[in-house]
């Protein structure tokens, strides 16, 4: 029995050009992968995290246990903040557009979205203050302002992989003609 996922031999380009699928349109999906900036990051939190839980472990077998137990809430606190760093993204289903962000969440629904575009600006590279030109998706709204950029292709998704960004902005704007208003 051939096991490709444990194996070097598969073709990662191909697993990668290929559109994710969406049977079920209720659900909400990321239309891309995350990409390994913020793969990265949130497995260096989740490392983090054990050493911090291991050293909570030890301060209680010490026997000091409200020690113990602020460094455990630390730790379930890094835990949670790197699975988090996971879900920040664009998010879509039938109902809407979500975009979720580190600290918060914004909904819109496709009634209330007038337009889904790509457009030349400049842009956060990795999401610091540094800002170079780039690409963003900008989603407009009927009524009020656009909403904050949704990706770039330098964010921790899509930093030198432009490929994959046109591929999420294509099947973006294709969930956003696919419900009209």
């Amino acid at each position: 029995m051939p096991l490709p996922f444990l194996t070097a031999d598969r073709d990662l380009d191909a697993a990668d050009s290929a559109a994710l699928p969406h049977d079920e349109p209720d659900h909400w999906r990321r239309p891309y992968r995350p990409g390994p900036w913020r793969v990265g990051a949130a497995s260096v939190l989740l490392l983090l995290a054990s050493f911090v839980l291991l050293s909570s472990m030890i301060i209680a077998m010490a026997g000091s246990l409200p020690g113990a137990g602020i460094v455990a809430a630390l730790g379930a606190l890094t835990v949670a903040l790197a699975l988090r760093l996971l879900r920040v993204g664009v998010w879509v289903s039938a109902h809407g557009v979500r975009q979720v962000n580190l600290l918060r969440t914004t909904t819109e629904p496709w009634s209330a979205v007038a337009s889904v575009r790509t457009r030349q600006q400049p842009v956060r590279w990795l999401g610091l203050p540094r800002t170079v030109q780039g690409q963003a998706l900008i989603v407009h709204r009927r009524q009020g302002g656009p909403l904050r950029t949704l990706v770039t292709d330098h964010n921790a998704d899509f930093l030198n992989r432009p490929d994959s960004f046109e591929r999420a902005t294509d099947v973006l704007e294709a969930w956003a003609a696919e419900y009209p208003a």
